[in-house]
């Protein structure tokens, strides 16, 4: 399985938006979901959201009325819209197949979101 591949990533005020880019082979989006994932220093990597096969999403409930996961399946690509960003988002975030939990750990390069003033 090849790793998935991240973007979007970098600097921005507390309150700011970004938007994260991965882009996944189609039959990912069809059959496993897509997951977001983030790892902060020093901490574990978790779940932060995922959308489903069938385009259902789930968030863990820090982030829950920020942040937006949606799919372009015309593109293969799976979005992670983050807004109202916050100094404890600072992490760098992942996404896999497995919208809930990963499905293997085949881990991409992830891209770093810095939340600082």
């Amino acid at each position: 399985q090849v790793p998935l591949v991240e973007s979007g990533g970098g600097l921005v005020q507390p309150g700011g938006s970004l938007r994260l880019s991965c882009v996944a082979p189609g039959s990912f989006l069809s059959f496993s979901g897509i997951g977001w994932y983030r790892q902060a220093p020093g901490k574990q990597r978790e779940w932060v959201g995922g959308i489903t096969s069938v385009g259902d999403t789930k968030y863990v409930d820090s982030v829950t009325g920020r942040f937006t996961i949606s799919r372009d399946t015309a593109k293969n690509t799976v979005y992670l819209q983050m807004n109202s960003l916050k100094a404890e988002d600072t992490a760098v975030y992942y996404c896999h197949t497995g919208w809930r939990t990963p499905t293997g750990e085949n881990w991409g390069q992830g891209t770093q979101v810095t939340v600082s003033s």
